[in-house]
């Protein structure tokens, strides 16, 4: 991934915030069949390993769970907020019109080796703890005890875990840096003027990169 300085992220706090925040990971493998890509949503470890540790499943039927072998190299990418930036935004336009349109946006470049865990203690451990994260804005919170007896056991069984040992973490935070304050924040207030969801957060992201 090309990261020019102003937009480079090493600090692992703010990566693994990204990964908690957005936690469906796009998983990209090379084994004998080529490149391949699998979108999972990933548990972090932070504090297994030096970088720390990512932990997914994918059903047994996956050709996945076939084609790697331990210790192969991976990488999983991880987005955030994304947009357009129309050079229209840029109080700047009106007196240099030497601009043109981009796309902002934050990613993390998660690069490790994996491991297959096919236990059923590590992926029912997995599993619960991925279940209290995700319903644990939800009014009853759904939980693996809520499942007929036995039904979990046998899910456990056409499923196998993934664990991958981080060995470099990488991130580029694109939010207008490289503009002048008043061309970045009058972008961040076109951008939540339109009035969905994600461009605000994008919005709040721009502001904030000219924090610290």
């Amino acid at each position: 991934m090309y990261i020019p300085a102003h937009f480079a992220v090493d600090d692992p706090a703010a990566l693994h915030d990204l990964i908690r925040q957005h936690p469906l990971g796009d998983l990209v493998t090379h084994g004998a069949q080529g490149l391949d890509a699998n979108p999972l949503p990933f548990e972090l470890d932070a504090q297994a390993g030096p970088h720390g540790t990512l932990r997914a499943h994918v059903a047994r039927a996956n050709p996945l769970a076939q084609q790697v072998r331990d210790g192969d190299a991976v990488l999983v990418i991880f987005r955030a907020e994304q947009g357009y930036i129309s050079p229209g935004w840029y109080p700047s336009k009106a007196e240099t019109h030497r601009l043109v349109p981009t796309w902002n946006y934050r990613v993390a470049h998660a690069h490790g080796r994996i491991r297959l865990r096919d236990d059923g203690r590590f992926l029912r451990g997995l599993l619960a703890r991925l279940t209290r994260t995700h319903e644990a804005g939800q009014p009853q919170p759904w939980k693996m005890g809520d499942a007929p007896p036995g039904h979990i056991d046998t899910l456990l069984q056409s499923i196998v875990g993934l664990e991958i040992e981080l060995t470099q973490l990488v991130g580029k935070f694109k939010l207008s840096q490289n503009r002048e304050v008043r061309d970045r924040l009058g972008a961040a207030d076109a951008l939540d003027a339109t009035g969905d969801s994600q461009s605000a957060a994008l919005a709040g992201a721009m502001r904030g990169a000219g924090q610290g």
